[in-house]
C-alpha cells in the first residue's frame, strides 16, 4: 500500500445527515418561501452535492413535507411528553396547562427560524399531507384543552378549542418576527400571554353567518382594474401566490390574459399595488389612533380598525402578510420598512399603556396580537363580520394585556 493510499482519509456520511439537511431546508423555506428555494440552494447551505440530497429526499416537495411534519411532530411529542393527572383538580390542572405551554413554548422557541413554515408556506401541501397537519395541530389543540376545560367549565367545547387555536397562535407567532430577546424572556412573555387569552376568553363562538341570497352577496368591483385586483387577491391567499396564473386570474373576471396586461403588467405588479393598498389602510388607521389624546381610547381605535381590516379584508390581510417574498428585492424592501412602521405605531401606542414593558418586550406582544387575530379571522370566516370583530376583540386585549376601554 502506498503512503498516498494510507493516508488518504476515510470520508463516511454522517448519521444525522438527513436531520441537517431538514433543518437547512426547513431555514430555507421559511425565510424565502417553497417556491423560491431549490434542491441545489439546500444542498450548498449544507456543504454537499445536489445529487447527494436526493440519496435522501427525491423530489423538492419530499423534502418540504418532511420539513413541515417533522416541525409539527415535534410541538405535538413536546405536549404529549409532559404528564396529564388522571383525575385533576383545579389545582393539578393549572399546574399541567403551565407545563404543557411551557414544553409547546419551548419548542417553538428552539424551532423559531424554521417554524414560520407551515403557517404560510402549508398552502403548497398535498391535501393528504395538509389534513395530516391539520389533524396533529387538532391534536395539539385536544392536549391543551384538557387543563383549561377543568378551570374555564363555563366554555362549550367549540369556544374551548377555538381559545386553545388563539393560545397556540401566541406562541406560534415568535417564530414569525426576529426580534432580539433572549429565549427565557420570550419564553416567558408568550406564556404570559397564552396564559391571559385562556383566562379571559368568553364563549359562545358566533354562530356562522346565514348563506346570502343572490341579490344580496357582496358586490365585487365594476370597474376592470379593481375587478382584477379583488380576483387576483382572492386566489392568491387561496393558493399562493406562484400556484397562481394569469391566465386564471383573466378567466375570473372574464378577460383574455391580453386583457390583464391592458391594467397590470404582470402579477408582480397587482400583487405590489394590492401591498400597497393595504398599507395605506393601516397607515391611516395608525394615524388616526396617534393623534388620540388618550393612549388607551387611541390604542383601542388602532386595535379595532386593525381586526376589521382582517375580518372585513382577510384575503387581502392575508397575502400582505405571506406574498411579500415574492417581489422583487427593492419592493420588499420598502413595504418592509412600510410594516416595520405600523409596528412601530402599535409599539409606540402599547408602551404609553404598558409602561411595565421595554420596547422589544412591547414589539414581541404587538406580534403576538397579530397573529391571534389573523388566525382568528380565518377560524371565524363563516361569521357576520360584526360577531367575529366583537369576539376577537377581547381576545387581542389579553394578548397585550390591556383592559377593555372604559365605558363612557
Amino acid at each position: 500500500m502506498s503512503e498516498a493510499t494510507a493516508s488518504a482519509p476515510v470520508r463516511r456520511r454522517p448519521r444525522d445527515r438527513r436531520e441537517t439537511i431538514e433543518a437547512a431546508a426547513g431555514v430555507a423555506f421559511a425565510q424565502r418561501g417553497y417556491h423560491m428555494v431549490s434542491m441545489q440552494d439546500v444542498a450548498e447551505s449544507v456543504g454537499i452535492t445536489a445529487a447527494a440530497l436526493y440519496r435522501h429526499f427525491d423530489t423538492k416537495y419530499d423534502l418540504f413535507r418532511g420539513v413541515v411534519m417533522g416541525l409539527a411532530t415535534r410541538l405535538e411529542a413536546s405536549a404529549v411528553a409532559v404528564h396529564e393527572p388522571e383525575d385533576p383538580d383545579e389545582a393539578s390542572a393549572r399546574a399541567d396547562l403551565d407545563a404543557v405551554i411551557e414544553a409547546i413554548t419551548a419548542a417553538t422557541v428552539s424551532m423559531r427560524a424554521a417554524g414560520g413554515i407551515y403557517r404560510w408556506e402549508s398552502r403548497y401541501l398535498e391535501s393528504d399531507d395538509r389534513l395530516a397537519l391539520r389533524e396533529s395541530f387538532a391534536s395539539l389543540r385536544r392536549r391543551l384543552a384538557g387543563p383549561v376545560g377543568v378551570l374555564r367549565p363555563d366554555l362549550d367545547e367549540a369556544t374551548l378549542d377555538l381559545a386553545c387555536l388563539a393560545a397556540l397562535s401566541v406562541i406560534a407567532s415568535v417564530t414569525l418576527h426576529r426580534v432580539a430577546v433572549s429565549p427565557g424572556q420570550l419564553r416567558s412573555l408568550v406564556h404570559d400571554a397564552a396564559i391571559r387569552v385562556l383566562e379571559r376568553v368568553r364563549g359562545p363562538v358566533p354562530e356562522p353567518a346565514p348563506a346570502p341570497d343572490t341579490a344580496e352577496a357582496a358586490p365585487t368591483p365594476r370597474r376592470r382594474k379593481p375587478q382584477l385586483a379583488h380576483a387576483s387577491i382572492a386566489l392568491f391567499a387561496e393558493r399562493g401566490y406562484h400556484d397562481v396564473s394569469i391566465e386564471e386570474v383573466a378567466t375570473a373576471v372574464g378577460l383574455t390574459p391580453s386583457g390583464v396586461y391592458r391594467h397590470f403588467s404582470g402579477k408582480a405588479d397587482i400583487l405590489l399595488d394590492a401591498c400597497a393598498r393595504a398599507s395605506t389602510v393601516l397607515e391611516q388607521a395608525a394615524g388616526d389612533a396617534l393623534a388620540a389624546p388618550d393612549a388607551r381610547d387611541g390604542l383601542h381605535a388602532l386595535a379595532a380598525a386593525y381586526i376589521g381590516f382582517a375580518v372585513d379584508d382577510r384575503a387581502l390581510m392575508e397575502v400582505y402578510t405571506a406574498d411579500v417574498g415574492a417581489l422583487d428585492d427593492e419592493d420588499q424592501k420598502r413595504l418592509r420598512r412600510l410594516q416595520r412602521a405600523h409596528v412601530d405605531d402599535w409599539v409606540d401606542l402599547l408602551g404609553r399603556v404598558r409602561t411595565d414593558l421595554d420596547q422589544r418586550e412591547l414589539r414581541v406582544l404587538v406580534h403576538a396580537g397579530f397573529t391571534a387575530v389573523a388566525d382568528l379571522s380565518v377560524a371565524l370566516r363563516h361569521s357576520t363580520g360584526a360577531d367575529a370583530r366583537a369576539w376577537i376583540a377581547p381576545v387581542l386585549d389579553a394578548v397585550l394585556g390591556v383592559g377593555a376601554p372604559a365605558a363612557d
